[in-house]
């Protein structure tokens, strides 16, 4: 008979949990949190030491009650909720729920969700800590009177339905800033000059760099007459010829955020499938009795820290030299120094076991569980190689007294890059470019000269990748916060995701410039900061949560009645479209909604028709050649490309058609994309270009 009962948060944990504890042991899910603060009132005293009122959520009564009849048939009560600060405000709301003493040792934490993690953990059993309930229930209740006190003056002055949150408010802010940067940039000319020349045997490629020894730049095109004036009739040679070796190192194993960003880049995860993808390998995948049953394949996913066990460091160098040798190891065991500020609890994200490997795991995992797999696998494996040694080689060539420079590198060994190599936003990436063995005073011959103008173009919209990545620099919200923050945005319809970018909308413009009026410390990023820290300071025990935010709301509650007496109805108009609704023939209006900007008939509510907007391509349907071939969005939000004759034509592409037929066959083109750039090919034929 079991006579201990475990509560986890989902049934996929009680699962694999159930399966290593045995048959002593009852694992039930409490399917999350059990209770929380009311949605229909404020729910917390104001006026007695912010004390919270906490009610049952709608709908976990019957899981309550469950646990309750479990509770009655066990000598003990184990409370294993994920180890963080959310998960130990569940675990006191599910000891308050079932009566436990609160001096009672019921409290068990993993890192891992393995046999051994599991059995060691439930040795050491621990009480509550109410320093890390306490920092969860101020970062609860602040945003609570956050939301619940600017929400009901947006209802009334600008439009119903309308909230406004902490952290969020300071996203979309940022969002609309960089907008205004871009509606604000002024382009500047500028140009380049390559020349193509010719060894014996080879050809490559230099740039210019400047006159005499100064570097110089190319403003407009009397600067490149001038250049090219200079370099007419002049023999090019080599000057100097610079060569160096130089070390890569790898980058740490995966923290939250950068798991967010490198799975934006990588796969093309959004920020929240990223999360729930990670926590079905973190909560365990049934690998067959073969491989030892159901085994949770990652560390836990919700952390700030590069620090890895030395267990886990052992055995992933004894693998590392198994398979690509010993020197492939670093003279020393790697230690990744963590970034400023982090709260250190966990160790990185990581696989349980470097020895199960993406191959062997791939038959036991969906698509996406195993690209993701995949990518912590081999950041873990590679943040513990060698570094990466590479020949780079910097030439100066002379014309006159024009300086060209060329430079090229070649990998020299590998190391890490055998396994990774991280993505980045902010690099074009190249393929290293050849160079040829050149000597001082080594004469070339000129085959070509390529002037071309360029602008600056403005700093680029933030994808959901770089917003991740500004708000973890700047300090704004924790590991946890980062994929529903970015859903809620969105959700509200302050901003939308247009070719993976962000652009904010007018809702989301004209609350944000009320909120800065009136609320100017919700959206002060060093006051968010602070805010954080504060936090961080109340789960250490540092400071007494109830001053913190005694502190916060003497100031906030005189903006609430500043706002409610001074801020100005806005009206916000639906733009009307060019198009009558095909039901009643009023205007047809655009509408933001969770997935973006829709079309609605402005007869609402006596006509209800709405529409997706649809995005001509120019392009004749290849299939019926009577409809035309239009973008549209899936119920994923992914883009493709159908007839506009559907459901009478069901020709549908993931590839964006081009307007001009192929030059082979005449049947439609379309582009397709690539690592190395978009290629234009041919749906018939074997025709293809590259894409300028």
């Amino acid at each position: 008979m079991a006579d201990s009962l475990v509560i986890v948060e989902s049934p996929a944990k009680a699962k694999t949990i159930g399966k290593y504890l045995g048959k002593k042991f009852i694992v039930k899910a409490s399917m999350g949190h059990v209770r929380d603060l009311p949605k229909s009132q404020l729910g917390v005293d104001t006026n007695n030491h912010f004390e919270p009122k906490y009610i049952t959520i709608r709908g976990k009564g019957d899981v309550l009650k469950e646990l309750r009849d479990a509770r009655k048939k066990v000598k003990h009560v184990y409370l294993a909720a994920d180890p963080d600060r959310e998960g130990e405000a569940i675990a006191y709301h599910l000891a308050h729920s079932l009566n436990l003493e609160v001096d009672e040792e019921c409290r068990v934490v993993f890192n891992e969700i393995t046999k051994q993690a599991v059995k060691e953990a439930f040795k050491h059993p621990r009480k509550i800590n109410m320093d890390l309930v306490k920092a969860q229930q101020a970062r609860r209740i602040l945003d609570r009177l956050v939301g619940y006190g600017i929400s009901p003056v947006l209802w009334k002055k600008v439009k119903k339905g309308l909230s406004a949150g902490r952290v969020q408010s300071v996203a979309v802010k940022m969002v609309i800033d960089r907008e205004n940067e871009i509606r604000n940039f002024q382009p500047e000319e500028y140009w380049t000059v390559t020349v193509t020349l010719l060894t014996e045997t080879d050809t490559f490629e230099a740039k210019f760099h400047g006159y005499g020894n100064k570097k110089a730049e190319l403003k407009n095109e009397a600067d490149v007459k001038k250049l090219l004036e200079e370099v007419k009739g002049k023999r090019y040679t080599v000057e100097d010829v610079k060569k160096s070796e130089r070390r890569r190192n790898p980058a740490p194993p995966f923290i939250t955020s950068s798991l967010q960003q490198e799975a934006a880049r990588k796969l093309n995860f959004r920020a929240a499938k990223t999360m729930a993808v990670a926590q079905q390998l973190y909560e365990g995948v049934d690998l067959g009795k073969s491989e030892g049953g159901t085994v949770g394949l990652i560390t836990y996913m919700r952390t700030d820290s590069t620090r890895i066990s030395p267990t886990a460091q052992e055995e992933v160098q004894g693998y590392i030299g198994d398979n690509f040798g010993k020197n492939y190891l670093p003279s020393k065991p790697r230690a990744h120094k963590a970034k400023a500020g982090a709260q250190d609890a966990h160790e990185a994200i990581r696989p349980t076991s470097a020895l199960r490997t993406p191959d062997k795991m791939k038959p036991h995992l969906s698509r996406d569980q195993h690209r993701l797999y995949k990518l912590i696998w081999e950041r873990f494996v590679a943040s513990q190689m060698a570094p990466a040694v590479l020949d780079a080689i910097s030439a100066d060539i002379r014309a006159g007294e024009a300086l060209f420079r060329a430079t090229g590198s070649k990998v020299k060994f590998p190391g890490f890059m055998k396994v990774y190599i991280e993505g980045d936003d902010d690099k074009k990436k190249e393929d290293d470019k050849y160079l040829p063995a050149l000597e001082p005073g080594q004469k070339l011959k000129k085959k070509a000269i390529d002037p071309k103008q360029h602008f600056t173009q403005p700093p680029p919209r933030y994808t959901e990748a770089r917003l991740v990545k500004t708000l973890e620099e700047k300090g704004i919200g924790r590991p946890s916060t980062y994929a529903p923050t970015l859903d809620t945005i969105q959700k509200r319809g302050y901003v939308m995701l247009e070719d993976k970018r962000f652009v904010p909308s007018e809702l989301g413009e004209i609350v944000i410039s009320l909120m800065v009026e009136f609320f100017p410390e919700i959206l002060d990023v060093e006051f968010t900061v602070n805010m954080e820290e504060k936090l961080d300071h109340i789960e250490d025990g540092k400071v007494n949560w109830v001053e913190i935010l005694e502190r916060f709301y003497e100031k906030f509650e005189k903006r609430l009645e500043v706002a409610e007496e001074e801020m100005k109805e806005v009206e916000i108009r639906d733009e009307v479209s060019d198009e009558n609704c095909e039901k009643c023939g009023n205007p047809m209006v655009y509408k933001f909604g969770r997935y973006g900007k829709f079309l609605a008939c402005s007869g609402f509510p006596d006509c209800r028709n709405t529409k997706p907007i649809v995005k001509s391509t120019g392009v004749t349907c290849p299939k019926c050649e009577k409809g035309e071939v239009v973008e549209r969005k899936s119920k994923k939000r992914r883009t493709f490309y159908g007839c506009d004759r559907y459901p009478d034509c069901d020709f549908v592409s993931w590839d964006k058609p081009i307007p001009r037929p192929c030059p082979k066959c005449n049947h439609m083109l379309v582009e397709k994309k690539r690592k190395k750039g978009t290629l234009i090919q041919c749906v018939q034929c074997d025709f293809q270009e590259e894409k300028n």
